[in-house]
């Protein structure tokens, strides 16, 4: 058989265009956020999985936390319970824990493993209760009202904030060659499970790690300026002036501001990428073009 050059060409520019991400990336950590409509579809569950499992591969330690509202919500109305929100958060009685510990825990997080293992990786599933990983307190909502001297204190059940993380465990698994999946949830010192929103997981483990970058994925192409253009670069500085001009809001803003409470907190770098192209996380990483939008220190 006859070698075609100009076939072999486009991959070696691939591989080559990427090896000096390789080198920069060698043995440092990287908190990837997985979950919207990057969870959807077998084609994007098998290339995310992929993408992990490359990354292992060259030196690299993921560590991957995932979300799963979707899918708690598509088992509470199966269960006839109707999903309640409040400020985007997710009512959450006793009954409702039981279904996102059983839905995030259980379902999606064996999933994950199950397709990262499938791809070639060694991957182990954990939640926040397991070795103490993460301590969560009580998240209350507290709404100021003109009727009202005191903000009226909002109870919306089992959720929580991150108290605090100890990354032992996590270390002891990247370490080992394992790919830890973590799940949100959280214990109280009360001995409740809290449901803790993921990219506010994924923000404080990246710090806590001293991870190299924080990657979001979103269902979006990134931040958009106030033309409908994609916003590539961006300091800590220009994030607050864009929050102030209005120009990020909505459900961008707490994105946003975990992403760049990681940069604070000593996070070299963050992505907010479209989880819905395939292999964004590799495009990210290790192309020249990158993907979605960086926030840096």
């Amino acid at each position: 058989m006859t070698a075609n050059p100009t076939a072999a060409t486009n991959p070696a520019h691939v591989l080559i265009e990427a090896l000096p991400y390789i080198r920069r990336y060698y043995g440092k950590t990287i908190v990837i956020k997985y979950g919207g409509n990057a969870m959807e579809g077998d084609e994007l569950k098998n290339s995310f999985a992929r993408d992990i499992v490359l990354m292992k591969l060259v030196g690299i330690n993921p560590v991957v936390v995932h979300g799963g509202g979707p899918q708690i919500g598509n088992l509470l109305k199966r269960i006839g319970k109707e999903s309640r929100f409040v400020d985007g958060m997710r009512v959450t009685d006793s009954e409702t824990m039981d279904v996102v510990e059983m839905v995030l825990g259980g379902l999606v997080n064996k999933e994950i493993v199950n397709n990262i293992n499938r791809h070639g990786g060694c991957a182990v599933g954990l939640t926040g209760k397991d070795g103490d990983l993460i301590r969560a307190r009580k998240l209350t909502i507290a709404r100021k009202t003109p009727e009202l001297e005191e903000p009226e204190i909002i109870d919306i059940g089992h959720v929580g904030e991150v108290a605090s993380i100890d990354k032992s465990i996590v270390e002891t698994l990247t370490q080992g060659n394992f790919i830890p999946v973590i799940a949100p949830i959280g214990a109280g010192q009360d001995g409740h499970a809290y449901n803790i929103n993921a990219d506010l997981v994924a923000g404080k483990m990246a710090e806590v790690l001293r991870a190299e970058k924080l990657i979001l994925l979103t269902n979006v192409t990134g931040l958009l300026d106030k033309d409908g253009k994609l916003i590539i670069d961006l300091s800590a500085r220009q994030v607050q002036g864009l929050i102030e001009d209005g120009t990020i809001r909505g459900g961008m803003l707490p994105k946003i501001k975990c992403a760049l409470d990681a940069v604070l907190g000593g996070v070299k770098s963050a992505n907010i990428i479209d989880g819905r192209v395939e292999h964004a996380v590799l495009l990210e990483l290790f192309t020249d073009q990158g993907s979605g939008t960086l926030i840096r220190s």
